[in-house]
């Protein structure tokens, strides 16, 4: 069953277009990521399905309720939505109990049901025995859980987060990850998740839909994201990926292609729509790229390490100006003359391929 049907969205303010026809199924109990630089609208989408925010065209449903859209604005509070802030927005001066029953009290429910829904949802977050404390005896990674149990004491329909973990540090980040993983598995509640992180997005969506200047680029699996982007935008912002110009010199086996890149022939997976011979644009991740004994020469230009290996940016000999990121355990001076064996990459279809970098040479 669908618990949200977003159709043909948009939202102006002024002469801009911060959300751009936009068109979203969301299944219940899916939970869905919407990822992408700041700016690209994905915080206003979500913001336009909590109802704090008037659709400007297009319309919203909540099953087969319409919620937006076409004359009708139903208020947040009539939407049954729940929403965690990466602010947290905890009263100080309430207990944790307090907190999280404060919308069951407004709502009229009794002491004793109140303590029960209270008690459920602080277990559910592995937070039962801090009914007592305030916000300013708990650490950020608490606070943000006693948000998600005030969430789901409200028996929402769909809960929505914004940024929970931003002000989080790396160590909390990751806890919370699996904290949020183990809510939804537990609740089978139906979320939405904006983030600017594709690794948060990555450990936790069932689907990410990747969003640039209003528009949502692709909607997938995280695999499929990684492994298959349908356009450009997806594959330089997912896995911090490099689109590159080739020439496609013919088929190679079902689902693969053979390729002349930076002077260099190599055999690359090619999916529906990606040219059959001719002009392509190619997708390619760090570890598709190693240093070896073959492949098309390139200058060591930078150097990170990173503890297991170093990250490294060769420029092609074939492709001046273009900077390709390649891990690797050795140790490689600035300037030096490597080789780099292309291992993998992603033609993407063809109605992508752009002007670029000439890489065919």
């Amino acid at each position: 069953m669908t618990a949200i049907t977003i159709a043909g969205a948009l939202k102006r303010f002024g002469s801009g277009l911060a959300v751009n026809d936009v068109s979203l199924d969301i299944a219940e109990g899916e939970f869905v990521a919407l990822l992408g630089p700041s700016g690209c609208g994905k915080t206003t989408l979500l913001r336009l399905i909590a109802g704090f925010e008037t659709l400007s065209g297009g319309a919203i449903r909540f099953g087969g309720r319409l919620v937006a859209g076409e004359g009708t604005h139903v208020s947040p509070e009539r939407r049954n939505v729940a929403i965690v802030f990466q602010s947290y927005a905890l009263w100080p001066h309430m207990t944790v109990a307090e907190n999280v029953g404060y919308a069951l009290r407004v709502r009229g429910l009794g002491k004793a049901e109140r303590r029960i829904k209270i008690g459920e949802a602080l277990d559910a977050v592995e937070l039962s025995g801090f009914e007592a404390r305030r916000p300013a005896d708990l650490s950020g990674g608490q606070r943000q859980r006693v948000a998600l149990a005030r969430c789901l004491a409200m028996d929402p329909d769909v809960i929505l987060l914004d940024e929970p973990l931003a002000n989080l540090d790396v160590h909390l980040r990751a806890s919370m990850e699996d904290t949020f993983r183990a809510f939804h598995q537990r609740t089978g509640a139906t979320m939405v998740y904006v983030t600017h992180d594709q690794a948060e997005a990555m450990a936790m969506a069932d689907r990410i839909a990747v969003m640039e200047k209003g528009r949502i680029l692709q909607v997938a699996s995280p695999q499929t994201l990684y492994d298959r982007p349908a356009s450009e935008g997806v594959a330089r912002f997912v896995g911090n990926g490099r689109v590159v110009d080739c020439q496609v010199l013919g088929p190679a086996g079902e689902g693969q292609s053979r390729v002349r890149l930076f002077g260099d022939e190599a055999i690359m997976r090619a999916g529906e729509g990606a040219p059959l011979v001719g002009p392509a644009r190619l997708a390619l991740k760090p570890e598709s790229l190693a240093i070896g004994e073959t492949g098309f020469v390139a200058r060591v230009r930078k150097a990170v390490f990173k503890g297991s290996h170093t990250l490294y940016e060769v420029e092609p000999d074939a492709a001046p100006g273009l900077l390709l990121p390649v891990p690797s355990s050795e140790r490689l001076a600035i300037g030096e003359i490597v080789r780099v064996t292309v291992r993998g990459g992603w033609l993407l279809p063809a109605s992508v391929v752009e002007a670029g970098y000439s890489a065919a040479a």
